[in-house]
């Protein structure tokens, strides 16, 4: 199949200007054996549309990890960035697919990349969809957990606006900042927001301030419905002294920081008591 003539790029370093190819909808449409073909006929595996789209991009948004591997083994760049900012790693991670996830940081994908005012890390993209496996395996990889985006804030922020539980509390568990505040509203604002009880209890036992307060001071209480779970929960834990079991938490995971799953690990706690030290 004939692919579409391209012309260099003044822009960027990374393939050349060009419309939507054959390269790029077989990679999109998941056709290996077609994607192969124009691999060894000759075809640019770096070629990229006006938005700077790639055929990895393509290929790792619909998870597509056959292609992707094709892709990267016949030399397209693992972290070229589209229009937007957006690796292929932020795709990947997007669609949920753990194994394309995988297979680009194997390839050495950052996953830190530098953020820019149009895009957001891996880990937010793997919190907006819910993938609480890939976001488990980027915070492996070294994904920071308190990488700030303009428009989100940080990864809890997101996995809370989407109201994605398990998320929060694998980013809990792996040591992220309950209080981190975008135009001082914190997740916990979020939590009430979507009017979720078993979150809201989630954030507090790992620290939420109760009492914080937004731009337009508002405190997560404010968010809810009078007399309904939520609002009942959140007044209970203002009137209400945390108890010794969730200030010892608090204290532990304060004194450990980041590093807390690891240590609690190297610690030798017995399994009765980690439970007060990780929700699952």
């Amino acid at each position: 199949m004939e692919v579409t003539a391209a012309r260099r790029s003044f822009l960027c370093d990374i393939g050349f200007w060009a419309d939507r190819t054959a390269l790029h909808e077989a990679a999109s449409q998941g056709r290996t054996l077609q994607l192969k073909q124009l691999i060894d006929s000759g075809a640019c595996v770096n070629t990229v549309t006006v938005d700077n789209i790639t055929p990895l991009h393509e290929a790792s948004l619909r998870g597509h990890c056959a292609c992707v591997r094709l892709l990267l083994g016949a030399g397209a760049q693992v972290d070229a960035r589209n229009v937007d900012g957006s690796t292929p790693l932020c795709d990947a991670s997007s669609s949920g697919s753990l194994e394309c996830v995988r297979l680009l940081l194997k390839h050495g994908a950052k996953a830190n990349p530098a953020l820019t005012s149009r895009t957001a890390s891996p880990l937010h993209e793997a919190c907006v969809g819910g993938n609480s496996e890939c976001v488990k395996l980027l915070i492996s990889r070294g994904a920071s957990l308190e990488a700030y985006d303009l428009y989100y804030g940080t990864p809890l922020h997101v996995a809370c606006v989407n109201d994605h539980i398990q998320c929060v509390k694998v980013l809990l568990n792996a040591g992220a900042k309950v209080n981190a505040a975008r135009l001082h509203e914190t997740p916990l604002h979020h939590a009430a927001k979507n009017m979720r009880t078993d979150m809201i209890r989630v954030l507090v036992e790992f620290g939420a301030n109760v009492y914080a307060r937004d731009q337009h001071e508002r405190k997560p209480v404010d968010y809810t419905t009078a007399g309904s779970p939520p609002a009942d929960c959140l007044l209970h834990y203002e009137s209400t002294p945390l108890t010794l079991q969730q200030l010892s938490r608090l204290a532990v995971r304060n004194h450990l920081g980041t590093k807390a799953p690891k240590a609690i690990g190297q610690l030798h706690i017995p399994k009765i008591l980690l439970r007060y030290l990780c929700f699952q």
